[in-house]
């Protein structure tokens, strides 16, 4: 048997402002927009060349939602954005105004770096090491 995650949640303010974000700035493809009646969508967007994970970009309704918008990880990288081009795509996201929190590193597992979204949720943009490193 065989199990993979299809969608991920992520809680956002406006769902047009969100589209914009994730597919203008960060070239994601906007894979659904359906409306459900009453202002809600069911908006799903994933980055270029995704084979599994996507994200469901879901609308706060609620004070306690909209509290969450931009700290679904307590502060902490939310989401892991691979990448086989890092240099190209870096470049591409400094140009759409993307903000990285550090400059560039290269770790064990490959090249990293952090940006935060429009909510300020923290990303890891990483292009793993073709071969990393193996632990006995």
């Amino acid at each position: 048997m065989s199990q993979f995650l299809k969608g991920l949640a992520l809680v956002v303010r406006d769902y047009d402002e969100a589209i914009a974000y994730y597919c203008g700035v960060l070239g994601f493809t906007l894979e659904e927009d359906t409306a459900m009646g009453n202002g809600k969508r069911w908006v799903v967007v994933a980055p270029r060349g995704a084979r599994e994970c996507r994200l469901i970009l879901a609308r706060a309704k609620n004070e306690a939602e909209r509290t969450a918008v931009g700290n679904q990880a307590g502060g902490r990288v939310f989401l892991f954005l691979h990448t086989d081009n890092f240099e190209a795509d870096y470049r591409r996201m400094l140009q759409n105004g993307v903000q990285f929190v550090e400059q560039p590193r290269e770790e064990e597992y490959g090249r990293v770096v952090v940006f935060t979204d429009l909510y300020g949720n923290r990303w890891d943009m990483v292009e793993p090491r073709v071969n990393p490193p193996t632990t006995p």
